[in-house]
């Protein structure tokens, strides 16, 4: 008996041991060792710090170096996110709470040790540049982490605090700008990366970086960019690109103009006192209407001009780009303003958008029944807003990288919100509102597709962590297709694989095709060209 329970013991002992292996990971980085918790296969580290924190003198300054810790930095939970308001209501982080120290990132490695060379991708969020978090959990980088991807998201300086310029600033930097601490803070973190990705398994030459919406932009920013543009290997973008009229990047003089205009807002004389203010005060100010508009400045330092004219140079990285839009982005209102959608209203509303051209659109976007106008609103709506845009850099890589480019379509609507979802609308982020009113909504006729955001929980593998939708077979094997071709193209810059429809790039002098990705994903011509043709003209007067 006794030496039964000698063995029990031991066995119990050995399996202790082996379960405290199993639950942690330890990984040497340039700064200090970082322990992750391991999950079913993956190890993860939340809460990485890659900069000094923006806080006191290093607000409105260029993301400074991680200094050195000594003995074992745990990262078990994530770190604050950026400062923000509820902007969008529907956003769901998992974050602590806010805070102007808020540069940190997360790893998800499937990894057993440093010598792996896996490919790597660092995801960006989007939300405006005034919302959003690396921990939501659409953007969780486990699904892609088992098919054996290093998967990064990162956490950036926004609003106000991630984008105010100022005369005083430009001259107390180094660089000689001001502005732009959101994408430097982006820049930070891809350097990080390079540095020490391979620590956790990956391969530092082998670097996609993605995003969506706000993260869109941010990756056309970054391959724009003379500081980012020869850290990566891939591109992904998901709708949106700093192309007019998507957030565009304005001149430092004016984005000068509009940082001094905020400080005589709140009555600060110098940038000393504008960073005494207390950062809830200053977050406060910044959210009243009309206060403080976030835009990139073309500050000859991070972008040295204008982003399309760089890509149109030539200039940008030379990368392999996967990049699309959805169906259906934003609601046909933003054409109608409120008006039933007959063709009489739709052709109204058209003469007053575009007095001069009004019949040459109504040729594009043609409106003779109520079912034309639905779906005509809907696409030109979401074009003006950030289909063009996106078009734009798609079109604008083809031409002058010399490397492939794959558009999408994706056009899978969502399903029904599940019944305990009661009285909520929809949100841009993926969630809901929650709407305490029990009278039943009015019910708006609609063109049904694919909404703004909608693709992220399906491209990244994480519909079950959206309880919102009652999801349904159809939508996983739409989930599966577009996850195999992010995680196809993050490893070889190809996006094809076995049982995947076959996709065709477009680079200069082909013909223009996408892949329509819904529940039977299909290879078409473009047909929409002469649209963005047009909105070319318009945009670029």
């Amino acid at each position: 008996m006794k030496k039964l329970n000698l063995m029990l013991l031991a066995l119990l002992t050995a399996n202790i041991t082996f379960a405290q292996i199993r639950t942690t990971q330890k990984v040497q980085t340039a700064n200090g060792v970082l322990e992750g918790v391991a999950d079913t296969g993956l190890t993860i580290f939340e809460g990485v710090p890659f900069a000094q924190s923006p806080i006191g003198p290093l607000r409105w300054v260029a993301p400074q170096p991680v200094k050195n810790w000594t003995g074992i930095r745990k990262a078990d939970h994530f770190g604050p996110s950026a400062m923000q308001k509820n902007v969008f209501g529907d956003m769901n982080f998992r974050a602590p709470g806010i805070n102007e120290d808020c540069l940190y990132l997360n790893v998800w490695t499937p990894a057993q040790s440093g010598n792996e060379k896996l490919p790597v991708l660092v995801y960006f969020y989007g939300g405006g540049f005034v919302a959003g978090d690396g921990s939501e959990p659409r953007y969780d980088g486990a699904s892609l982490a088992r098919k054996g991807i290093v998967t990064v998201t990162v956490n950036y300086r926004l609003g106000v605090f991630g984008f105010l310029a100022h005369p005083e600033l430009t001259k107390e930097s180094s660089y000689h700008a001001s502005g732009n601490y959101g994408l430097l803070d982006q820049n930070a973190a891809l350097r990080w990366v390079k540095q020490n990705i391979a620590a956790f398994g990956g391969d530092a030459d082998k670097i996609t970086i993605g995003g969506e919406s706000a993260g869109s932009i941010s990756v056309f920013a970054q391959m724009a960019s003379p500081l980012s543009r020869d850290l990566i290997a891939g591109a992904i973008g998901e709708s949106g690109a700093m192309i007019k009229p998507t957030l565009p990047a304005i001149s430092l003089t004016d984005a000068e103009n509009r940082g001094v205009a905020f400080a005589g807002k709140v009555n600060a004389k110098t940038i000393a006192e504008l960073r005494t203010i207390p950062a809830d005060q200053l977050l406060d100010a910044a959210s009243q209407p009309g206060a403080f508009a976030v835009a990139a400045a073309i500050d000859n330092y991070f972008l040295p001009k204008a982003p399309v004219d760089i890509f149109a140079a030539g200039e940008q990285a030379h990368v392999p780009l996967l990049a699309g839009w959805n169906s259906a982005e934003i609601n046909y209102m933003a054409v109608l303003q409120g008006a039933t959608p007959t063709p009489e209203n739709y052709a109204q509303k058209i003469k007053q958008l575009y007095p001069e051209h009004a019949d040459e659109l109504l040729k594009l976007y043609p409106g003779n029944t109520t079912e034309e106008v639905l779906k005509s609103a809907t696409e030109l709506a979401s074009d003006r807003f950030i289909v063009y845009s996106t078009w734009k850099w798609t079109d604008l890589q083809s031409e002058t990288s010399g490397k492939p480019v794959y558009r999408y379509l994706f056009s899978k609507p969502r399903p029904a919100m599940r019944p305990e979802m009661g009285n909520a609308t929809a949100g841009l982020a993926g969630g809901v509102i929650k709407n305490n009113n029990t009278a039943p909504k009015p019910t708006l006729a609609t063109f049904t597709g694919a909404s703004h955001a909608s693709e992220i929980e399906f491209a990244l593998g994480n519909l079950a962590t959206n309880k919102v939708y009652a999801w349904t077979a159809d939508d996983y094997k739409v989930s599966a297709t577009m996850e195999n071709y992010f995680a196809n193209f993050i490893k070889t810059g190809n996006p094809n694989g076995k049982g995947l429809p076959q996709w065709q790039p477009n680079t200069k002098g082909s013909s223009i095709k996408l892949m329509n990705i819904n529940v039977t994903s299909r290879l078409e011509p473009d047909h929409t060209r002469n649209r963005y043709l047009f909105l070319d003209q318009e945009y670029r007067k």
